[in-house]
């Protein structure tokens, strides 16, 4: 047998309901004509009469409350759901999923996280930490966090953060008989902690520029990491020279844990942005976060 139109079984819910042709059509938005029509189609499709019309009033027969009785709490059950998602739609609620580097968790989403949540305790958050690029739409991620450059000119950014710069730093126990770098070529004579990210597999480039110049240097040492964590970590064990987010490392220069080189050979470049697919409409959980996330510069 084929299956029913569900509109003609909410349509029999509410002529029972009602008691009356007229008044259901009018809580259904068509008319009585229409209704009646609907529930004869019904009836021949099942091939059992399902109502009793009186000129007055309209009752289901016994195979009518039959069929409500066993599909009625199921259309309740729609009706709860489809009322829910209509709540979710205008109330900030539910999960939201971003792939982000740990420098932007660290000093970008969870600070602003740490005062939008207790403000909106129906939104959840998950923050994937991962140091390569993610198919935000494959993965079923809402939402990623990367530098304003590297991102599809297919996603809607928007910048989460001021301007960045990359910083050379070593501990001085590195520099302690060593000559620090005066110009980036100079790195050849040093070791260096390099960083491979696992989109390509490759070693970073350290890219420098100054007077308009730009240059990018293949270092060479005896670390590899794959965490800026640990590159930061190896750099105050005096492994080497790591090349670091400025902000990443601004307390390790200022408490004298890690000694800057080669600052006027980084100059800013754009920072965080966060980004979402064009055609994905945002919910008001990811609006929210936008916008307690949203960067300017009275606010930077």
């Amino acid at each position: 047998m084929p299956r029913q139109p569900i509109n003609d079984l909410v349509a029999l819910r509410a002529i029972v309901r009602e008691r009356s042709f007229t008044r259901a059509a009018a809580q259904l938005g068509v008319s009585p004509s229409a209704l009646s029509h609907a529930m004869r189609g019904l009836e021949e499709r099942l091939g059992v009469r399902l109502l009793t019309r009186t000129t007055r009033s309209v009752a289901p027969t016994h195979a009518g409350e039959r069929l409500l009785e066993a599909i009625g709490p199921h259309l309740d059950g729609i009706d709860a759901e489809l009322a829910t998602l209509r709540t979710l739609r205008d109330k900030p609620a539910g999960m939201i999923r971003i792939t982000t580097g740990i420098d932007a968790a660290q000093t970008i989403l969870w600070p602003a996280l740490a005062r939008l949540l207790p403000d909106y305790p129906d939104i959840e958050v998950e923050l994937a930490i991962d140091a390569g690029f993610v198919d935000i739409v494959a993965a079923r991620f809402d939402a990623g966090v990367r530098l304003g450059e590297t991102i599809a000119q297919d996603m809607i950014a928007v910048r989460i953060g001021p301007d960045m710069r990359m910083a050379a730093v070593a501990s001085p126990a590195y520099f302690a008989g060593r000559e620090p770098p005066a110009t980036p070529h100079a790195l050849a004579a040093h070791a260096c902690i390099n960083l491979r990210f696992p989109t390509h597999g490759g070693l970073y480039a350290w890219e420098f520029e100054r007077h308009g110049r730009a240059l990018t240097v293949r270092v060479a040492g005896q670390l590899i990491v794959n965490d800026i964590v640990l590159a930061r970590q190896a750099a105050r064990d005096a492994a080497g020279i790591a090349y670091l987010p400025e902000e990443y490392v601004r307390d390790d220069m200022a408490e004298g844990r890690l000694v800057r080189v080669l600052a006027d050979w980084c100059p800013p470049f754009p920072g965080y942005y966060l980004y979402y697919p064009s055609r994905r409409q945002r919910s008001p959980a990811l609006s929210v976060l936008i916008e307690a996330l949203r960067y300017s510069s009275q606010r930077g």
